[in-house]
């Protein structure tokens, strides 16, 4: 739970974790989840997020600069800025998730099967995946987002907290991308 509570320094552990979960999903779908510990793959999944992630940066880099006019937001200086970077960030966020929800449920599912990276960094077969069984893809990408909503609203709402709303979020979202997967192939889901 530190992991979670210190996550930009622990974010390769947490995804490592979050592999580990689809994995025990996948194989035990009746049990707990797995037990809290440094668990390989997380930098894999780290970089397969990089990759998707370094366009997105790139071409927000240029949005912001493209939309840093004074006369636009009525400021200048650093506030200026801020609402430039902003708004390139909100412009891009969905677009950006789009991306990944398309790309990564299907190939974390395969890379928690398999163990092999190119599982991992095969997006045109998450693509095929999200085609042959658009309807599974949909109800793991709903649940996904869901679990993450529910997550960051319970530490705002309830208080409870940012640890057990990500550890929830991750959890959930483990469990519906090991629906995904049969053995590591590219058939439909379950």
């Amino acid at each position: 739970m530190t992991a979670i509570l210190l996550l930009p320094l622990t974010f390769v552990f947490v995804l490592g974790y979050a592999v580990a979960a689809v994995r025990a999903a996948d194989e035990h779908p009746g049990q707990g989840p797995p037990p809290w510990r440094v668990y390989p793959g997380g930098h894999l999944v780290t970089l397969a997020l990089l990759l998707l992630t370094v366009p997105f940066v790139v071409v927000g880099i240029f949005v912001s600069s493209a939309l840093h006019i004074a006369g636009l937001w009525q400021s200048n200086g650093t506030l200026l800025d801020v609402e430039s970077f902003t708004a390139a960030v909100l412009i891009l966020a969905l677009p950006w998730g789009v991306v990944v929800l398309l790309l990564m449920p299907h190939a974390t599912a395969r890379y928690a099967a398999t163990h092999r990276a190119r599982d991992l960094f095969d997006f045109a077969s998450s693509l095929r995946s999200v085609r042959r069984d658009f309807a599974a893809w949909n109800v793991t990408v709903a649940a996904i987002v869901t679990a993450w909503a529910i997550g960051l609203a319970c530490a705002a709402l309830f208080c409870v907290g940012v640890v057990p709303g990500v550890f929830y979020a991750i959890l959930v979202s483990a469990h519906a991308t090991a629906a995904l997967n049969i053995e590591g192939t590219d058939q439909p889901a379950r």
